[in-house]
């Protein structure tokens, strides 16, 4: 088909369709801009409210970055490399016993006393038959380990978080676990040791090597992600979700067979059913608990000597 211009009144017509329509395609392109622009805008306030010292916690974190590049990395990586397998779990476990302290009162800060009578079972259990907390025998008993400190308990009393704040070599935290942490190191035993502080620091960045690859590697920007990730792991302890990869802090009898929202800006998380040998532990006469800590003791033992072998090979290697 052939359209013929053959007059000044058709070629006005064309004229102002293509105005009309170039100006619709242009208000078209402002509108989308303007949402996108918007949506940015949003998406930037709701950061500044959460992390309003941006500008100071990025340098921070730049300078914790760099002194564990060339510090804090190479030391750690040494500790591995010299230390049996068997010690590393030990030093770990010893620490962690520590803390159960800490748990345990803020437990009854938080009026979980329930759990408070469990935890004080598992550091008792662990402090005597553990052999002050080196071995994790609590855990072969179906005693789990909880994660609670003040700054949890200051969100349950009702305290706002405040500011995300990034420190020097203690790295991100809050107004309000900053604060709380002052409390956890004056109730910890540990705090008033000499060394034990630099000995913790040391195998907490070992044990942290991993996740701080999976950042480096994974993350477009390491600052968000860290932060995100920091504030939604405080938030899921403080709704009593999943402590850490083997314990979750719920009642057994009312919520085996029932799934949980453990908030509802998250996804729904469903309960692993609990494993028959929880119930087991519970019931077992002291004659199965004895034997449960004599294999443990023994499967300890044969570790350790394994780990004497292969601290033998390193040391020959290093020589």
């Amino acid at each position: 088909m052939t359209i013929r211009l053959s007059s000044g009144k058709n070629r006005a017509s064309l004229t102002s369709m293509f105005l009309i329509t170039s100006t619709l395609i242009v208000a078209g392109c402002a509108t989308t801009e303007k949402r996108a622009e918007t949506s940015i805008d949003f998406a930037s306030t709701e950061a500044n409210q959460v992390d309003p010292y941006e500008g100071f916690n990025r340098s921070v974190y730049g300078f914790n970055m760099g002194l564990d590049k060339y510090f804090f990395k190479p030391v750690a990586n040494s500790y591995k490399f010299i230390t049996p397998d068997f010690i590393e779990t030990g030093v770990s476990n010893f620490f962690n016993n520590l803390k159960g302290i800490n748990v345990v009162l803020n437990d009854v800060l938080q009026g979980k006393f329930q759990q408070s009578a469990s935890d004080a079972g598992r550091f008792l259990t662990n402090t005597t038959i553990g052999i002050a907390g080196l071995v994790d025998v609590a855990s072969e008993f179906g005693l789990k380990h909880n994660v609670e400190d003040f700054g949890q308990t200051l969100a349950v009393w009702g305290v706002s978080e405040g500011a995300y704040l990034v420190l020097p070599i203690m790295g991100p935290t809050t107004i309000r676990d900053g604060g709380g942490s002052i409390i956890d190191k004056a109730a910890n035993p540990g705090t008033y040791v000499p060394g034990t502080g630099i000995l913790e620091g040391i195998n907490d960045r070992a044990n942290a090597e991993g996740a701080l690859n999976f950042i480096d590697e994974a993350a477009l920007d390491p600052y968000v992600f860290t932060r995100e990730s920091f504030l939604q792991y405080r938030q899921h302890l403080i709704n009593d979700g999943k402590s850490d990869s083997h314990s979750y802090d719920w009642d057994v009898d009312s919520d085996v067979e029932n799934s949980a929202d453990v908030d509802a800006n998250k996804s729904t998380v469903i309960k692993p059913t609990v494993d028959a040998a929880y119930k087991a532990d519970n019931e077992a006469e002291s004659s199965m608990q004895s034997t449960k800590m004599t294999k443990a003791n023994s499967s300890a033992f044969d570790d350790m000597l394994k780990s004497f072998e292969e601290a033998s090979i390193k040391m020959d290697q290093l020589n």
